[in-house]
């Protein structure tokens, strides 16, 4: 991706995340279920312990964040670091009570900080970023030569459904679905692409588990109807502009895409592939 594309790519991606940083921490990052199950093995994998300085890459709202300063104690301490000035807000709000943490507006491809730190964590957002392998680069400079990555993606599409019923159906009617130059979210999905990916950074002792979680978005209504709620104000729009009979018929192949993952009472069950990295500087 030239310079250009990628900086229209993160002014819309930060203005998306702007918007729906509320929607998502209330839904998804504050819920200690289904994808969101990956954040304890995450931390847990990282080894973070008493005393440690540790920075979280794209932290969001702050869940993984949280969770780290609760583990490094007052010896220790956290920084946040997000392009997301609303997630950052609702990260400080949530993280109030922690004194040993810090949240900071930072671009993953340019932060610097004068202090090296002991772990650096990056949670469902590497796929994110344009230019991974910088961003990579840019945690290994900020790392302490003994320290740890710890990151965590989505799974290939095949095998997290949840979003893969929808994707599949709704680029059969809107082609620009996703807008050209953007990075497909799950390019990290396999454990080659991953570990090839961080290996290229100049990491070392690489190791990356498999989990897969399960997640339930109730029956095919409440499926249907939160996607068309929570999803971004640019989305929807696309969505707005098909005809009736178009949204009626996307509507049933997603519905159909979803049977494989329907029990008999109804309710939708998805397994949520996840792939947890962990290696050394």
């Amino acid at each position: 991706m030239n310079k250009v594309k990628a900086s229209e790519y993160k002014k819309r991606n930060i203005a998306i995340w702007n918007e729906v940083a509320p929607r998502y921490h209330k839904r998804w990052a504050a819920a200690d279920y289904g994808p969101f199950q990956s954040t304890k093995k995450l931390v847990e994998l990282v080894n973070a312990e008493k005393g440690n300085n540790i920075l979280d890459v794209a932290c969001g709202t702050g869940v993984v964040t949280k969770r780290l300063s609760n583990k490094v104690g007052k010896s220790g301490y956290v920084v946040g670091a997000d392009t997301a000035v609303t997630a950052i807000k609702i990260a400080k709000k949530w993280n109030e009570k922690s004194p040993n943490l810090l949240f900071v507006n930072a671009d993953a491809e340019n932060f610097s900080f004068k202090e090296k730190f002991d772990i650096i964590t990056c949670q469902y957002a590497l796929f994110f970023f344009p230019n991974a392998s910088k961003a990579l680069k840019n945690m290994r400079k900020s790392l302490k030569e003994s320290g740890t990555l710890g990151i965590s993606v989505h799974g290939h599409k095949d095998r997290v459904p949840f979003f893969g019923n929808i994707l599949d159906a709704v680029t059969q009617f809107i082609p620009d679905y996703v807008p050209p130059g953007t990075p497909s979210l799950d390019r990290y999905g396999t454990k080659k692409s991953l570990r090839d990916e961080v290996k290229k950074a100049g990491f070392s002792k690489i190791s990356v588990k498999d989990y897969v979680f399960k997640y339930s978005p109730g029956d095919f209504d409440e499926y249907w109807g939160n996607y068309l709620r929570y999803v971004a104000k640019p989305i929807k729009e696309k969505l707005n502009s098909l005809e009736r009979s178009q949204r009626k018929e996307l509507k049933e192949k997603v519905r159909e895409n979803t049977k494989t993952h329907t029990k008999r009472n109804g309710i939708i069950q998805f397994p949520w592939e996840v792939l947890i990295l962990t290696a050394k500087h």
